[in-house]
């Protein structure tokens, strides 16, 4: 008797594995994606070299145009390879010059990125390290965003090349450049992700591809003490301390992160950053608040904190967001505290607000990102149909 054979429930052909990212990715990444072709290791390099400087200095996003690779390994590239973009899900440009990219790495997974104009020698892209916060700092519209997840390296490059694009900044020059800063200062904090952050910093500051220098780029820690010493010693970046309090008790309500790293603990990671000089100085932020942190008083403390430390102080007129009890300090307290800096000998420029009318300022980033468990995604792959990321 023959036993009928069940195949209802055979398991599913394997779908052939998306092709692969180049864009972003560093050059020893690059340089294995070119062996895994089969290029001999030797020629491996030379024809990483080659592609590197086709995606970061020219910005070309396919690779017909690589004329110096032979046509049959830009077949092999194309039939396996993409030379993408994170997608964009909305851009918006403010009244006075600003662009906002909300990006989309995956479902649930969005962070935004802001190119500031006329910041820096000419203009400034404020970049994303994490989906969401763990930060929770009360004033901060990111911190009410719980964190979905890290960007890799090749995702927070990716913000670098949407912008580029967008300011048609390809092939590099060093003339006339739009783009000329990098501010770590977006959604998320980089010290909880420094191993992408230090990744990226490589990329945009290779000298043959985007070529933005490390003086011109800077690391925003809400104080993430224990790892500071280790940016600086990793990446060269300039270093920006969201400080906003002189005195732990407010900077515990303010900065919640102060409660496990205090200001003298901070402080002393801050005065061990390699190379901190006049020419190489600590930006600290300062966000001005109605009533809370704005006094004459707290103006002169906060040049007690600092002394000795090279320093310059952006004051940050409060931007307002959705449901905050914060207000902006009045135009006046501003530039009285300023003027207790100055005296003191410190740069205080006082930050103008950029980027207001769509929610660009500094504080005013969120996305509508959130976390999904494992379950969650699982039926929301069923509904579609099986198809998705795990």
């Amino acid at each position: 008797m023959r036993t009928p054979l069940d195949l209802s429930h055979r398991t599913a052909e394997r779908a052939p594995a998306p092709p692969r990212d180049l864009a972003g990715l560093g050059r020893d990444a690059l340089q294995s994606a070119v062996v895994e072709l089969g290029v001999e290791p030797k020629k491996a390099r030379m024809r990483a070299g080659q592609l590197w400087r086709w995606i970061y200095h020219y910005g070309l996003t396919g690779f017909d145009g690589m004329t110096d690779i032979a046509r049959d390994l830009r077949d092999q590239l194309h039939a396996a390879h993409v030379i993408g973009r994170p997608e964009i899900a909305d851009q918006q440009i403010s009244t006075d010059g600003t662009r906002k990219w909300l990006l989309r790495y995956g479902p649930n997974v969005e962070a935004e990125s802001v190119f500031i104009p006329d910041v820096g020698k000419a203009g400034a892209l404020c970049v994303s390290s994490q989906v969401g916060c763990t930060l929770t700092c009360t004033f901060c519209h990111t911190g009410t965003q719980t964190l979905v997840r890290n960007l890799s390296a090749p995702e927070i490059v990716g913000q670098v090349m949407i912008a580029r694009d967008a300011l048609g900044e390809w092939p590099t020059s060093t003339e006339d450049r739009k783009l000329t800063n990098i501010v770590f200062m977006g959604m998320g904090e980089p010290l909880f992700n420094l191993d992408a952050v230090a990744e990226a910093i490589d990329t945009i500051a290779d000298g043959d591809g985007i070529s933005i220098s490390r003086r011109r780029i800077t690391v925003s820690t809400a104080g993430v003490a224990p790892r500071i010493s280790e940016l600086g010693e990793r990446t060269g970046a300039m270093l920006a301390i969201s400080l906003h309090a002189t005195r732990d008790d407010l900077r515990n309500e303010l900065v919640p992160i102060n409660r496990k790293y205090d200001l003298k603990t901070l402080f002393e990671a801050i005065r061990a950053y390699p190379d901190l000089s006049n020419s190489k100085r600590v930006t600290f932020e300062y966000v001005m608040l109605k009533g809370v942190n704005d006094t004459l008083a707290e103006a002169r403390d906060l040049v007690r904190l600092l002394k000795g430390v090279p320093s310059k102080i952006n004051l940050i007129p409060f931007n307002p967001w959705p449901g905050t009890a914060y207000e902006c300090s009045d135009w006046e307290t501003i530039e009285a505290f300023a003027e207790v800096l100055n005296r003191a000998g410190y740069a205080s420029p006082i930050r103008t607000p950029r980027g207001r009318d769509i929610l660009a300022a500094c504080g005013q980033l969120r996305s509508e990102s959130v976390k999904q468990k494992a379950s969650e995604r699982l039926r929301a792959r069923l509904a579609d149909g099986g198809a998705g990321e795990a």
